[in-house]
């Protein structure tokens, strides 16, 4: 039994990062949980599939790695298979993400999401929580219905940027004529930036080009 019932709710989504990494795909936990309205969200960008008040079950997705005092929270796409298997987004060898975010000075440690947010105020979270192969294989419905929970994540934690990796969910999702960098008004109250993949098949962005859009975005100019 997690007794998680006592733990404040901006501390509740990493407590189910720390469950989540201990756990395998289908695991059932039993726990006990705040009780608030948001303990839904939390629980779904955790990784889990709620069963009853007391039970969960582990999905093969990535958790979130969020919490209070965020500088910046990075939005992925989707996880890919790879990501959820390992723990942590970005996985794949030839994502160039850990890469760019060192160079970038958005973290320190790579392929660390829990260094990223506890030492460097960086969370993560992913537009679309089912994990695929690619991003071929996710339908525009499914970015339009992550967009709220994400949102809603904004408006709670107040991280004051928003970094949206891939212009093709926010397109779907928000603006299907948005272009690279920071977009018109506000998501969930933040800025948002909105940059190019960082995936190895996007081969029209350099490194160099994916350093200069995180640095750009953590300096909100």
């Amino acid at each position: 039994m997690h007794r998680l019932r006592s733990v404040s709710l901006v501390r509740l989504p990493i407590a189910l990062a720390q469950i989540h990494w201990k756990t395998t795909p289908d695991d059932v936990v039993e726990w006990e949980l705040p009780t608030s309205p948001r303990v839904a969200d939390v629980v779904a960008g955790a990784g889990f599939e709620r069963l009853d008040d007391h039970h969960g079950r582990r999905v093969r997705t990535l958790a979130d790695t969020v919490g209070p005092r965020m500088r910046m929270l990075v939005c992925g796409l989707n996880p890919s298979i790879i990501s959820a298997d390992v723990g942590f987004g970005f996985a794949s060898p030839s994502n160039r993400f850990w890469p760019a975010a060192i160079e970038a000075g958005l973290v320190e440690k790579p392929r660390d999401p829990f260094d990223a947010l506890t030492n460097g105020g960086v969370g993560m979270t992913d537009l679309v929580k089912r994990a695929t192969k690619g991003t071929a294989d996710l339908s525009p419905s499914e970015y339009r219905e992550g967009a709220p929970r994400v949102e809603r994540l904004v408006r709670w934690l107040k991280p004051p940027v928003v970094l949206f990796v891939g212009l093709e969910g926010w397109r779907t999702a928000i603006e299907r004529t948005a272009q690279p960098g920071f977009q018109p008004g506000t998501f969930g109250g933040a800025r948002a930036y909105v940059m190019p993949s960082t995936s190895g098949l996007n081969a029209h962005a350099r490194l160099a080009d994916l350093v200069a859009h995180m640095r750009t975005a953590a300096e909100g100019r």
